[in-house]
């Protein structure tokens, strides 16, 4: 103990009797992602007196502008990773393919991370929160080296997962499938302390955090719920309060902790969604699940998704749990009507041009 608190890497070990197959393995993995996590954090901290700010005048698989602390926290979270052994396998938002690690001391290595390293990292500019989220599995082959077969797993395969946010605290939250624990970073003795043991997100909300920017591209059920969430009503508190930071991890931690819903949905620019499936969605609704809450597309569950892609991207409508069932009310009754008038009016015209000879 230090002063009487729990540190990350003692609590660490307390639980390692809930995996009693890793052997210590998935213990010293979370070590490395806690380490590497400091150290982002360090630069995150003094990025305004730093060089460090801004873009490197590249663009991710994405497409996205990669910014000079996104290329850093990469960079950090792969070194960590590497060294540490216990990983073959880092899949990034930032890198095109998966990343073999092919040490010595990972050749029998049985983990493979899913990580954005620096979630929100358009925020830095402006000093507000950014996070990292990371996703860890095992692999499934058991003979050669492993592959991106080994990645594409659903989430309901994840052993453990969570986030850190950089903000007026730093925060590492994360579970393993048995409850969400969260933990302070002490700067003055440089640990992460549990400081929000067992955290539960309230089955209601009173916010919602949606980018409404983007109103008139949203599917109609989305819209009839931000109408819903705007609407007046005594007795379910209404009008919600709206909440959006741009940052994932941001958004979703407030509404962990205080209620509320985060949804990014599909739009006309964006049909397949716009947040990327293995290491943004799967994480956090593994999180807020264990937490209590839910997280679905609108229509399914996020963990129930089989990935096809690396780099595959889903909506998202994640939080307390009554809020997220009613959303997911609305896209039910609006958008799948929506589309049903849509295919009729096309049957029509579809009708139409055979009836005046246009086929």
């Amino acid at each position: 103990m230090v002063c009487g608190v729990k540190t990350l890497g003692q609590f660490i070990i307390e639980k390692q009797a809930d995996f009693p197959y890793a052997k210590g393995e998935l213990s010293r993995l979370l070590r490395d992602i806690g380490i590497a996590a400091k150290i982002v954090n360090r630069e995150i901290n003094k990025a305004g007196l730093v060089d460090i700010l801004g873009d490197m005048g590249t663009t991710n698989i994405q497409g996205e502008e990669q910014k000079k602390l996104d290329v850093y926290a990469d960079k950090q979270f792969i070194a960590a990773l590497t060294s540490g052994g216990e990983c073959c396998i880092v899949a990034t938002e930032e890198e095109d393919e998966i990343i073999h690690i092919d040490s010595p001391v990972s050749q029998n290595a049985r983990y493979i991370v899913c990580i954005d390293p620096l979630d929100g990292s358009s925020n830095t500019d402006v000093n507000v929160a950014v996070g990292t989220i990371f996703s860890i599995y095992r692999r499934k082959s058991l003979e050669g080296r492993a592959s991106l077969t080994d990645v594409l797993q659903k989430g309901t395969e994840q052993v453990a997962a969570g986030y850190v946010i950089y903000g007026s605290s730093t925060m590492l939250v994360y579970t393993t499938g048995k409850g969400v624990n969260g933990f302070t970073l002490d700067p003055s003795i440089g640990e992460f302390c549990l400081s929000h043991p067992q955290m539960k997100i309230p089955e209601n909300g009173y916010m919602y955090s949606v980018n409404e920017g983007n109103y008139v591209h949203f599917p109609d059920g989305v819209k009839k719920y931000i109408k819903y969430c705007q609407v007046e009503d005594e007795a379910t508190k209404r009008p919600y309060t709206s909440r959006y930071i741009g940052s994932m991890v941001g958004d979703i931690h407030r509404n962990l902790i205080k209620g509320g819903i985060y949804i990014y949905p599909t739009t006309s620019r964006s049909p397949n969604g716009k947040l990327r499936l293995l290491y943004e969605c799967n994480p956090m609704a593994f999180i807020i699940e264990q937490a209590g809450g839910k997280a679905s597309t609108g229509f399914e569950r996020i963990l129930d998704i089989n990935p096809t892609e690396l780099h595959q991207r889903v909506p998202v409508f994640i939080g307390s749990k009554n809020m997220v069932e009613k959303a997911e009310e609305m896209m039910l009754l609006y958008t799948e009507k929506s589309i049903a008038i849509e295919n009729d009016i096309e049957a029509k015209l579809e009708d139409l041009n055979v009836i005046g000879g246009l086929d």
